[in-house]
């Protein structure tokens, strides 16, 4: 591989993040043609269920494609699902050369796709930008190696760490562009979580508002006692709350709002929290992005199902009394604390924004 392969890779993936908002529950993927150093031919997979990257970059190819490499983020699928494969369409095209940045990790391919190209005659090579690939869908990934989402917690506070005053008023910490920007959070998630608690002192929405969307956040509510009221804004357009209370009465008249409830009860009366996130993993739902208070952050991280932080942190700080970001207790050995890795630190507007992730071995 030279130059020239990392040139047009690097412009497939930039193809893939146009489908950032809309693939789901599918792998956000571009592809590109090249023959004699020429683009013959793009796409991206825009919507699941429609046409995958490389049938698009065919059609638009037409003839040209015969004889020409293909620049594809994730290994060809091999496989009958709501499209044909993709590995076959590229035999079929004549293509001479394919170039992929990872190996699909759905076990359906899993390198099957590669191998088929390869029996087929053509030349294939894998790992180029290999992980700006598998950081693009990072989220499916993690669904399809582990059964589980990936969880991103957002978080607006203080620069001293404090989300809110002892009183509860925290509106606003951050600025219009911070709340603004929460909204892309929000747009390329799968699901956007929050607890009972949020939901009772703020009764918010949680969608997509202020930006163009094609779909909506599954939006889910951790509510152990059902003390969700039907009149909650949060059910306008559905949402699904995961309970560990078996009353009927309060089951019914949720459902009758349009929610789906579903008992996920785990010890002393609490909610299995790995549960609820493998539950989210088989509905399809790559990344969850966490909107909730201290108490449920708190539980997340201590539960170990806490990926990522999207940290926004106000240039003003609120004092010991206001509230923190996580209740974890009482650390009592410094190899108790929760590690982190910066990933990426900017400012919006007049707020700093950190996305750090979680250091899960120590």
């Amino acid at each position: 591989m030279n130059v020239a392969d990392s040139q047009w890779m690097a412009h497939a993936l930039r193809l893939a993040e146009r489908a950032l908002y809309t693939t789901s529950p599918n792998p956000r993927v571009g592809c590109v043609l090249v023959q004699a150093g020429e683009l013959v031919g793009e796409g991206w997979h825009e919507r699941a269920g429609e046409p995958h990257a490389e049938v698009h970059a065919l059609r638009a190819a037409g003839d040209k494609a015969r004889g020409a490499t293909a620049y594809v983020t994730l290994e060809p699928c091999n496989h009958h699902g709501r499209t044909p494969p993709c590995a076959d369409a590229l035999i079929a095209a004549g293509v001479k050369r394919v170039v992929v940045a990872m190996q699909d990790p759905n076990p359906l391919v899993a390198g099957q796709g590669l191998q088929k190209l390869r029996a087929a005659g053509i030349e294939v090579e894998c790992g180029l930008m290999e992980t700006a690939a598998r950081e693009l869908n990072i989220g499916f990934c993690t669904r399809m190696t582990k059964g589980m989402p990936w969880v991103r917690s957002k978080i607006a506070a203080s620069v001293d760490g404090r989300t809110a005053l002892n009183n509860g008023v925290s509106k606003w910490i951050t600025g219009e562009a911070a709340r603004q920007d929460v909204q892309h959070w929000r747009a390329r998630s799968c699901a956007v979580l929050t607890g009972i608690g949020t939901v009772l002192a703020d009764d918010p929405q949680l969608n997509v508002r202020g930006i163009a969307a094609a779909r909506q956040p599954l939006r889910v509510v951790l509510d152990s006692r059902l003390r969700m009221s039907p009149e909650a804004r949060i059910l306008s357009g559905g949402a699904l709350i995961y309970t560990a209370e078996a009353d009927e009465d309060k089951r019914t008249a949720l459902q009758k709002r349009g929610a789906e409830v579903v008992r996920m009860a785990g010890a002393a009366g609490q909610l299995d929290l790995p549960g609820v996130m493998r539950d989210l993993a088989r509905r399809g739902v790559n990344d969850v992005l966490v909107e909730a208070g201290r108490t449920l952050n708190g539980a997340l991280l201590k539960a170990g199902l806490t990926d990522e932080l999207v940290l926004y942190l106000a240039p003003q700080m609120l004092g010991d009394a206001a509230r923190g970001m996580a209740e974890l207790g009482e650390l009592t050995q410094l190899q108790q604390r929760v590690d982190l890795h910066w990933q990426d630190v900017r400012q919006v507007g007049g707020d700093l924004r950190i996305v750090a992730r979680i250091t899960k071995e120590k």
